[in-house]
């Protein structure tokens, strides 16, 4: 211990199933070393799916810790090797804090899903216990650009019921992390929609991000929310053939009305915004001469509620497209760990915009907006002609997580 209470920069300490080791801070983690030069011998072990320790020896990044936990009086087990290869072992009683980080399973070079790991210290001094716990939550909680406080929304019905029973198995992580959630259960399609729309930016200002519980249904309904009122910018040119000249601020309350009429329904199924029976034949070269009429010298204006606010989603939905175009994982605690993290991704947003059907049709064009992975000219001209749509303006979206983080 140091005078000021704080932990030294190295101390002796029993780490769960390898006995005593000496813990060292560095400047960008903290590693340790058996003091017994006869743990070196031992393998890592694991406990229902989550690793107790990678090695006898081993250094992690702040980075890669997601909380430190105080735990309290109980059992450590120091474990000894013997000459000839036997392990033999005791049960201390100390006090003892974890550190709870993850491992990446598989081929480094490939995606694959983040298990979760925990590395339990103890200490017969309830003083150093204490004080290494709080000299290394102190320490993450210096990382940057990670969320406080989300707004999460989970659709319970989704993939086959999957959507609430991925939050409770990510909830507690999210609790041991400190960060603050409101939890939102949507009970119809367009819910999450309607409750982003009446929120205020000083409402919405108070979290950090939102976060779906869901497949690419529910995240587009949260993105159309967020960007319905918030996404100023001209409208591309209509087909000649309906001649529409109306403006953004005649249109912005026709984009919050119509929308529920499109929102994710409780299958999350994924309907295009005009049916193959509407989508005019005109292929691929009608609608690429009318992407370049579109008005792209003009820079459209998006607020957010704050400067760091992110979306994220947690995947549990029957195809989960944006989680695997992003992270690569389908996996509920992968991309619960990377919003934790404050991991981000860029996100190709693309305004859809359905025009009158018919010249004696009075109403304004219908807009929505659709979150895409979509590489060159050739998938972005296919994706336009799925849905029928005559005209189109395209931006980068600040940042997404998926969550791939947030």
């Amino acid at each position: 211990m140091e005078r000021n209470g704080s932990a030294s920069p190295s101390s002796a300490l029993f780490l769960d199933r390898v006995g005593e080791v000496r813990l060292t801070l560095n400047a960008d983690g903290f590693s340790w070393k058996p003091i017994d030069s006869d743990h070196a011998e031992l393998n890592s072990r694991s406990c229902l799916g989550i690793k107790i320790n990678a090695e006898t020896e081993a250094e992690i990044k702040y980075s890669d810790i997601y909380a430190i936990e105080y735990i309290g009086l109980g059992l450590i087990h120091d474990f000894t090797a013997s000459v000839g290869g036997l392990i033999s072992g005791r049960n201390l009683e100390m006090f003892r804090f974890v550190v709870h980080s993850y491992y990446k399973q598989g081929a480094s070079h490939a995606p694959g899903p983040w298990i979760l790991s925990e590395y339990m210290f103890g200490h017969t001094d309830l003083k150093t216990c204490q004080a290494w716990a709080e000299q290394l939550n102190s320490i993450i909680q210096m990382e940057i650009g990670r969320p406080k406080s989300l707004l999460v929304f989970v659709h319970p019905l989704c993939g086959k019921g999957k959507g609430w029973k991925n939050w409770e198995t990510v909830a507690p992580l999210f609790s041991r992390a400190k960060v603050e959630v409101k939890v939102n259960v949507t009970q119809r399609a367009g819910h999450a929609y309607d409750i982003i729309t009446s929120s205020t930016d000083k409402v919405l200002g108070a979290f950090d991000g939102i976060v779906a519980v869901g497949g690419d249904g529910l995240f587009n309904e949260i993105l159309n929310g967020l960007l319905s009122s918030r996404h100023k910018a001209p409208y591309p040119p209509a087909p000649i053939e309906f001649g529409y000249t109306g403006s953004l601020d005649q249109d912005q309350q026709h984009r919050i009305n119509s929308f529920n009429d499109r929102a994710s329904n409780e299958n999350d199924a994924h309907e295009p915004l005009i049916s193959t029976s509407e989508s005019n034949g005109g292929g691929i070269s009608n609608i690429k001469h009318q992407l370049e009429q579109c008005n792209a010298d003009q820079d459209p204006v998006l607020s957010f509620p704050n400067d760091w606010f992110r979306l994220g989603l947690i995947p549990s939905g029957s195809t989960d497209a944006i989680v695997i175009s992003t992270t690569g994982v389908r996996d509920p605690i992968t991309s619960a760990l990377q919003i934790i993290l404050g991991y981000k991704a860029p996100l190709d947003i693309a305004q859809v915009v359905r025009w009158k059907t018919r010249l004696s049709s009075v109403d304004v064009p219908f807009v929505r907006y659709a979150a895409s992975f979509v590489g060159s000219a050739s998938p972005i001209l296919h994706f336009i002609l799925y849905l029928g749509v005559k005209g189109c303006f395209f931006h980068r979206f600040q940042e997404f997580d998926s969550f791939s983080g947030i």
